[in-house]
């Protein structure tokens, strides 16, 4: 099973979830922090990294002693990596999303490639906790790649909890894609409400069963209630706002960790997603019958 933690903003606990849950299922569960860009589960979690791993990207290079600037590559590319003005070709490494397209297209052979590193994928333990994270090349703009290849270390013997990225943007879509189901945390305030409803738009054309997790939920206004039981949408648990959840976090440790008060409330979390995720499959093959 493959659990997203997402969130439509940054800020509202999604990493306090997703390490809490990881930590109270113990060796059954691998942790995979896809927030490539700004990983912090490992602030909490504290693993031993046992092997890294060089992520590159194929890339065009313009042979112009073969090229006859017919423009067919800029044509075929997408996202305007390579253009041809006149008896020019300018090539954008940054924009390119390695699909070899204009190398394969190209009608003289002119366009070879080379690898460009965009980051590295980390594996290792936290205690029980199979660990994987990325971390994007400083300067890099474009994390999906990387995202990808965390996700390629998803290992299908145990309960993946991906750590999304917060927003909305490729790259929480590239994180929740092929989940079995999406937690998404919020607060109970305007901007977590606004955001909220603004992630669950962006992830509605995925069909993915979801829930949502409120936090602080002793602040704020009923404004989330309200959207969840419009669009029937569970709460599977509020988690207060709290010093000592706070003082814990600061300090760098897991919530169930600075208050072990809350394992049960984690477990209930958990059970509660295996439950819909078991629904939403017999509705599956129901439908395929």
């Amino acid at each position: 099973m493959i659990v997203a933690v997402a969130s439509g903003k940054g800020g509202t606990g999604k990493t306090t979830v997703a390490t809490s849950l990881a930590a109270v299922l113990g060796r059954r569960v691998q942790l995979v922090d896809c927030d490539v860009e700004e990983p912090n589960c490992h602030l909490l979690m504290r693993p031993t990294i046992t092997h890294t791993e060089v992520v590159r990207l194929p890339v065009p290079v313009v042979q112009l002693e073969k090229c006859t600037f017919c423009g067919r590559c800029g044509e075929v590319c997408r996202f305007s990596a390579i253009v041809v003005i006149g008896k020019e070709v300018l090539t954008f490494p940054e924009m390119c999303h390695g699909c070899g397209g204009c190398s394969l297209l190209c009608p003289e052979k002119a366009i070879r490639e080379e690898s460009r590193e965009l980051g590295v994928v980390e594996t290792g333990f936290a205690g029980p906790v199979a660990f994987v994270h990325g971390r994007l090349r400083v300067g890099e703009a474009m994390s999906p790649p990387l995202i990808r290849a965390v996700k390629a270390k998803v290992d299908s013997s145990k309960i993946a909890i991906l750590d999304a990225p917060p927003g909305t943007s490729c790259p929480v879509i590239n994180t929740v894609a092929g989940s079995d189901f999406i937690i998404m945390v919020t607060e109970p305030t305007p901007f977590g409400l606004h955001d909220l409803r603004l992630a669950l738009d962006a992830v509605s054309d995925l069909r993915i069963p979801l829930g949502v997790v409120i936090n602080r939920s002793d602040l704020g206004d009923q404004g989330v209630h309200d959207l969840c039981r419009r669009r029937g949408i569970p709460i599977l648990a509020e988690i207060p706002h709290d010093r000592q959840i706070a003082e814990g976090y600061s300090r760098g440790q897991v919530l169930v960790a600075s208050d072990p008060a809350h394992i049960p409330l984690f477990l209930k979390i958990f059970g509660k997603v295996k439950e819909m995720v078991g629904t939403a499959a017999k509705v599956q093959r129901k439908a395929r019958l």
